[in-house]
């Protein structure tokens, strides 16, 4: 894809087209469309969403990855709105294989949890239901944290920079985003 006609015409045409929520249909659709899609050439995936399940978002980046692991190409198209899992999922294909379209944006946000602990019992059941919760937590923002650096890796983007803002929804718009290096271009 070294020529603009020929990116252009092949970003233009994606082999994958998910829209809506990260989650288990998606990954189903996601694994439709790749049987489906042609075995030669480049493979283009465009996504529009709100966001959704970021384990769904790295199960799709891992099969991404086992593609490349081949010798496959395949390019992100970021179409209006890649927030949350979405920028989980565009992290995992190299700055080189990132697009967005003119008005799209980036949306990257801390992980969240929603969690009641009720606490009942002997106490010493109490303390492992309380350090299960706490192993839960670090684990993800473990998880969290490699993915920041996979997103910003390439980039402009200092991985400090991205940690400080993920707390307060980080959006970024596609120049910004091309300007910082976290995409090869705006299409």
């Amino acid at each position: 894809m070294t020529e603009t006609i020929d990116r252009d015409a092949v970003l233009g045409a994606p082999q994958l087209r998910l829209v809506g929520s990260v989650d288990e249909a998606m990954y189903q659709e996601f694994r439709s469309q790749l049987a489906a899609a042609p075995e030669d050439g480049p493979l283009v995936v465009a996504l529009t969403t709100l966001g959704g399940n970021p384990e769904i978002a790295r199960a799709m980046g891992d099969d991404v990855r086992l593609l490349r692991d081949t010798g496959r190409e395949v390019i992100f198209l970021g179409k209006a709105a890649v927030y949350s899992a979405g920028a989980t999922f565009m992290a995992s294909f190299p700055v080189h294989a990132r697009f967005l379209t003119k008005g799209a944006t980036l949306m990257v946000h801390e992980r969240q949890i929603t969690r009641t602990i009720n606490l009942s019992g002997p106490l010493k059941s109490c303390t492992a239901q309380l350090k299960a919760a706490l192993n839960e937590i670090e684990q993800s923002i473990t998880i969290e944290e490699a993915g920041f650096a996979r997103f910003v890796e390439g980039s402009d983007v200092d991985f400090d920079e991205l940690r400080d803002r993920a707390p307060n929804n980080w959006y970024i718009p596609c120049d910004e985003a091309k300007e910082r290096g976290l995409i090869a271009d705006v299409i």
